[in-house]
């Protein structure tokens, strides 16, 4: 004898009060961390300066060198083939660039095929003409 009223089997609830608090002590947290990236810790004042002029760029005298062991001076091609030839050019070169004062920079630049006594010779006719300041042009190699 069952005297008991069967009822039906409830379905089961999902509380969601404690997935709610959960989920604001996160957004307090995240509130709380982001206004301290606001403050810095220290209060400076940065210092002004008065920035002069930039100097001039120095002359630049470009001579290059082909495959070929052929001279260019400033993109144009000049017929010698030694160090006292191109040294009287690199003066004649420099006179027409400017004041007479310039130190200039001789910057090389030399196939990578080319000879090294072209090269050589380069630096023997800066030597020659009193240049002291000398340079050498390269590209630079692509990742592989």
């Amino acid at each position: 004898m069952n005297f008991r009223k069967r009822h039906g089997r409830e379905d089961p609830e999902i509380n969601l009060i404690p997935f709610i608090d959960v989920l604001l002590v996160i957004l307090i947290f995240l509130m709380v961390t982001t206004t301290f990236s606001k403050f810095t810790a220290l209060q400076i004042t940065l210092p002004t300066a008065d920035a002069e002029k930039q100097q001039e760029q120095p002359l630049q005298i470009n001579i290059g060198i082909d495959s070929q062991n052929r001279y260019t001076i400033n993109n144009n091609r000049v017929p010698v083939q030694n160090a006292e030839a191109l040294a009287a050019e690199l003066v004649a070169v420099v006179n027409a660039s400017g004041p007479k004062n310039v130190d200039p920079v001789i910057a090389i630049a030399a196939d990578a095929t080319a000879t090294h006594q072209t090269v050589v010779n380069v630096l023997d006719a800066a030597r020659i003409a009193g240049y002291a300041k000398v340079t050498f042009v390269a590209q630079t190699r692509g990742k592989k």
